[in-house]
């Protein structure tokens, strides 16, 4: 019995699918685990942007163990991020894990606003400056309680006498504003008031100094 015509351009159909993939499962949308604030894991259906790399990791623990700092958590800025993104991030370093987010404000360099950072250690410059800085003792200032920075290198050396501190501030938004970018700052580290009350909880219950690295 003769087929009927209608099936070969099935077949022909069938055969492009397969071959252009359409009958493939795409490689983007395999699962795998990828921490997050509420539980151990989940599964997602996309890759992940992962925040911090390993370097910078294995070179802040072994910084925070020689100089006795707290090697439980360290406070990573990363100022290649848009500033209407979370670019504050909290480093659990015994789990290995980003733990929790935050928009944070970079320094206007004294302009009317910058959109990207720019940096420098000049005394009342205005701008963020790039480095490791020990999170010191909390004060009451303009804008409630407050850490002192303290520069640990000689692109930072300056940040105590410029007054630059860690501090929440409620121009600051808890969620991304991309493409926008949130208010800036006059060089200081500056979050939401939320995000900054979860920094203090664990800035006051660690046992040793912890270090917060801004870095581009």
């Amino acid at each position: 019995m003769k087929s009927p015509h209608f099936i070969y351009p099935l077949i022909s159909i069938t055969i492009l699918c397969v071959s252009c993939g359409f009958f493939v499962k795409n490689k983007s949308e395999t699962s795998f685990p990828v921490r997050n604030q509420t539980s151990n894991s989940a599964t997602v259906t996309k890759p992940t942007y992962m925040p911090v790399s390993l370097g910078r990791v294995l070179e802040i623990k072994k910084y925070a163990t020689e100089n006795d700092f707290s090697t439980s958590y360290c406070f990573l800025i990363d100022m290649n991020i848009h500033g209407g993104r979370k670019r504050f991030f909290v480093y659990d370093l015994e789990k290995n894990a980003v733990i929790m987010s935050g928009l944070v404000a970079h320094g206007s360099c004294k302009e009317d606003f910058l959109n990207e950072a720019k940096f420098s250690n000049t005394p009342d410059c205005g701008c963020t400056s790039i480095g490791k800085y020990k999170v010191g003792m909390a004060y009451r200032g303009q804008y409630g309680k407050s850490y002192k920075l303290h520069g640990l290198e000689s692109t930072n050396s300056n940040a105590y006498k410029r007054g630059v501190v860690l501090h929440g501030f409620s121009c600051v938004p808890d969620e991304e504003i991309y493409p926008k970018v949130v208010c800036n700052s006059l060089g200081c580290a500056m979050v939401s008031l939320a995000f900054f009350n979860r920094l203090a909880s664990i800035i006051d219950k660690s046992k040793k100094p912890i270090v917060l690295w801004i870095y581009k």
